[in-house]
């Protein structure tokens, strides 16, 4: 009788242990379903306003008026990595597309990668620890190199455009750019720079056709030339940009079906918040609007402690910012 109590007290204890053991188990996969779904999530979102003040005088943000941020990742090709919430890559080249509807016309303004901006630090979560004055091309490393940092991106873009709403984004990592370039058939362009020591084919002041990887190297280049400032790369950017435009709409002229072709063959290479119906739709209405030129922000360039620091203009920005998308309110 005592040999079977004490059987049956050890089955009990060891019963209560293998249940002990699935519940930790059932716990462990139910967090971690809860961690997986609020992976990509985004809790950063920083205030948006539907007002301006500049000059004793109140604007109201237009109504009419898209936005559309452009993010050049200096890295090879896109994440597929979204462990933790910080990575080795940043925003190299930014772009903010605004869409104005109702005069049907759009603008775009270039935004150095060297300017100082309030960006948001991400913890392990992905929650916002704080805030921090760094180069904006930052704000993309906090984040798990997708979707959290391109959001986080455009908050820091948000932010520094007077808080207005960035609507849409769209990353891509620079091994688009020559895909891209050989769909258009190639972006023809006045070299801008002395490239003899890196590419003896760009010769400066000669009428090039860019083909592949020269156009990548010719909208990347710095280290080697004679002038390796951003400022001076953002000009060769714009004119490249510009050449780019208008081979599209050649192209486009040409082919009722290139648009739709061009972003399903770049649908991979591309990280948005917009599917390939919504980019096509979109940049099929502009594409009939008038292209009013790309905008710089005026400020000042200096060398900080590592890096080169841009401090843009203040009042220069808002009178942008005003230009663009606000109207006076009476």
């Amino acid at each position: 009788m005592g040999k079977t109590h004490r059987n049956r007290k050890y089955l009990l204890q060891v019963s209560m242990v293998v249940l002990a053991v699935v519940f930790l188990v059932a716990a462990v996969l139910f967090l971690t379903e809860l961690w997986e779904k609020k992976r990509g999530q985004y809790t950063g979102t920083g205030s948006q306003t539907a007002f301006l003040e500049h000059g004793g005088k109140s604007y109201a943000l237009r109504s009419d008026v898209e936005t559309f941020l452009v993010i050049g990742l200096d890295s090879d090709e896109l994440s597929t990595d979204t462990i933790g919430y910080a990575n080795n890559s940043v925003a190299d080249f930014l772009m903010l597309v605004v869409i104005d509807n109702t005069a049907e016309s759009y603008s775009v303004v270039q935004i150095n990668r060297d300017t100082i901006a309030e960006i948001n630090r991400l913890g392990v979560a992905g929650q916002k620890l704080d805030t921090v004055s760094q180069q904006i091309a930052l704000a993309y490393t906090y984040g798990n190199g997708r979707e959290v940092s391109c959001r986080n991106t455009v908050d820091a873009v948000s932010t520094l455009l007077k808080n207005i709403r960035v609507h849409h984004y769209a990353a891509m990592a620079m091994e688009t750019v020559p895909v891209l370039n050989d769909l258009v058939g190639g972006v023809t362009v006045t070299v801008m720079d002395d490239f003899s020591g890196i590419d003896p084919t760009l010769v400066q002041g000669t009428e090039v056709t860019l083909q592949g990887e020269q156009a990548l190297l010719y909208v990347r280049a710095r280290q080697g030339m004679e002038d390796s400032s951003n400022l001076h790369r953002m000009e060769r950017q714009r004119q490249y940009v510009k050449a780019l435009y208008e081979q599209v709409l050649s192209q486009a002229e040409a082919s009722e079906s290139f648009i739709a072709e061009t972003i399903a063959s770049l649908n991979d290479r591309l990280l948005s918040d917009c599917s390939v119906t919504k980019l096509q739709t979109l940049f099929e209405r502009i594409a009939d609007y008038e292209f009013t030129g790309i905008r710089e922000l005026a400020g000042e360039s200096v060398a900080g402690e590592r890096f080169m620091e841009f401090y843009p203009d203040d009042a220069a920005l808002s009178e942008l910012v005003i230009e663009l998308l606000c109207t006076e309110e009476e």
